[in-house]
C-alpha cells in the first residue's frame, strides 16, 4: 500500500485564515531510514493517534524516525493548515512563542482544547474529523481580527523570486524594523527567515513540476536560478541549512507518486514539509508523520 497525502480546499468562510485541510495515510513505501520534515512558515492544527497539537512554524528540518507498523495500523492523520501570518490570530498566541514547538491543544486552550481533542478523536472517520477541526477553527476565526494586511502583503511579496525585504517594506510604506516586529507576532520569525523558507518551498515545487526535465537532469544551476537563488552555491548553502541535506539528495528523494484522492495529478510524498510526527510516528512531540504540506494537489473540498 502506497502512502497517500491529500490537500483539500477549506470552506470559503475560512479561506482568509486557512490555506488547506489535509489527510495523510502511511504506506508500506515509507523510507526505511525515516525522513526530514521541512519548514514552510505555517502553523498547523494536527490530529493523529488520539492527540491534537498546535504545530508551530519551524526554522529548520527535523528528522522523523521510520515507523514500520504505521501502515498496518492505517492511522490516518488529519490537519488544518493556517496561512502564514494568520495562524497566530486563530490560535491566540504570539507566533514567536510557537516557533519550533508543537504544544498540545490543551496546553494552549485549556479545557476547551482537551474537549476538542476528545471530539476529534471520537469522530467516525477522517472526513468527519476534518469537519470537527474546521468548525472549531471557524468559530475562532470569526472571533478574531482579519489578518494584518501589511503582514499578508509582505508574505505574498516575499514568495516571489526577486523580492527583497527592503523593497517589500518600502512598497508597503513601512519600516523594516516595524515589519520585523509584526512578523515575530504574526508569522513567528522575521521576514528574511520566511523569505528563505518560501524560496526552499519554491524549489520543491519546481522539482515536482519539472521532474521529467530540469530537476531529473540534475541541472542545479537552472534550478537555483528559477527558484530565486543567486547561484548554485547559494542554493546548496540554503538547502543544507534548512533541509539538512544537499540539493542532489533533495531532488532524488522528493518522489511524486499518484494516489487515491489525487485525480488531477501526482502528490509528492516521501519527504515531509514542516510536519513533526511524534503525535504518531516520529520526533518533536506533535506533528503527523510524513505529510507534505505544500507539494500536494488540492483534490476536493470539505463542506462547511
Amino acid at each position: 500500500m502506497r502512502a497517500t497525502y491529500r490537500e483539500l480546499a477549506p470552506p470559503p468562510a475560512l479561506a482568509s485564515h486557512v490555506s488547506c485541510l489535509w489527510t495523510r495515510r502511511p504506506g508500506t513505501d515509507e523510507p526505511q531510514d525515516g525522513h526530514p520534515v521541512l519548514p514552510d512558515g505555517a502553523i498547523d492544527l494536527v490530529w493523529h493517534a488520539g492527540r491534537l497539537v498546535v504545530a508551530g512554524p519551524d526554522t529548520a528540518a527535523r528528522h522523523v524516525a521510520a515507523d514500520p507498523d504505521a501502515a498496518a495500523r492505517c492511522e490516518i492523520a488529519v490537519g488544518v493548515r493556517l496561512r502564514p501570518g494568520a495562524g497566530a490570530l486563530v490560535v491566540g498566541e504570539r507566533a514567536a512563542e510557537l516557533r519550533d514547538r508543537s504544544p498540545g491543544a490543551a496546553e494552549i486552550w485549556g479545557a476547551a482544547g482537551a474537549e476538542l481533542e476528545e471530539r476529534v478523536s471520537t469522530a467516525s472517520a477522517a472526513e468527519e474529523r476534518l469537519r470537527v477541526l474546521a468548525a472549531a477553527i471557524g468559530r475562532r476565526a470569526v472571533a478574531v481580527a482579519p489578518p494584518d494586511p501589511a503582514v499578508a502583503g509582505a508574505v505574498a511579496a516575499l514568495g516571489r523570486p526577486q523580492a527583497t525585504v527592503a523593497g517589500t517594506a518600502s512598497a508597503l510604506g513601512v519600516g523594516e524594523r516595524w515589519l520585523h516586529r509584526r512578523f515575530l507576532d504574526h508569522v513567528g520569525y522575521g521576514p528574511k527567515t520566511l523569505q528563505r523558507i518560501l524560496r526552499l518551498q519554491r524549489t520543491l515545487a519546481l522539482v515536482s513540476g519539472a521532474r521529467a526535465g530540469l530537476a531529473s537532469r540534475g541541472d542545479l544551476s537552472r534550478l537555483a536560478f528559477a527558484a530565486g537563488y543567486a547561484d548554485q552555491a547559494h542554493l546548496s548553502r540554503e538547502v543544507r541549512a534548512l533541509a539538512g541535506t544537499t540539493p542532489s539528495a533533495l531532488v532524488a528523494r522528493w518522489r511524486p507518486v499518484s494516489g487515491p484522492g489525487s485525480p488531477d495529478g501526482p502528490t509528492p510524498v516521501g519527504w515531509a514539509t514542516d510536519v513533526d510526527s511524534s503525535v504518531g510516528p516520529g520526533p518533536r512531540g506533535s506533528r503527523a508523520s510524513e505529510t507534505s504540506k505544500t507539494g500536494g494537489r488540492r483534490s476536493a473540498t470539505i463542506p462547511a
